[in-house]
């Protein structure tokens, strides 16, 4: 899976559909093997990143969970720890 896609479910707020649309793009890109892709390929570029953030948008509405939602500020310092962790100089 590409590092750029984040988790999306179970947070407060929910994920945006900014959110959903920018995960599906970087499937779509880690799939295709393209950045951007060229001119011939653009429509089936964004055809395919449309149909995965439509999918991925109902998959998010559908999932439930007990747990109690999580805090997108605190996932983020956490994941800034373990990157600092992770990268320090030696």
């Amino acid at each position: 899976m590409c590092r750029n896609i984040h988790t999306l479910f179970n947070f407060e707020p929910p994920a945006t559909g900014d959110e959903v649309r920018a995960a599906a793009e970087q499937y779509v890109r880690k799939v295709s093997g393209f950045t951007k892709p060229s001119k011939a390929n653009a429509e089936a570029f964004a055809r395919a990143v449309d149909e995965v953030a439509h999918v991925t948008q109902h998959l998010l509405d559908a999932l439930v969970t007990n747990a109690s939602p999580r805090d997108r500020d605190t996932e983020a310092e956490r994941a800034r720890a373990r990157a600092a962790k992770r990268f320090q100089a030696a």
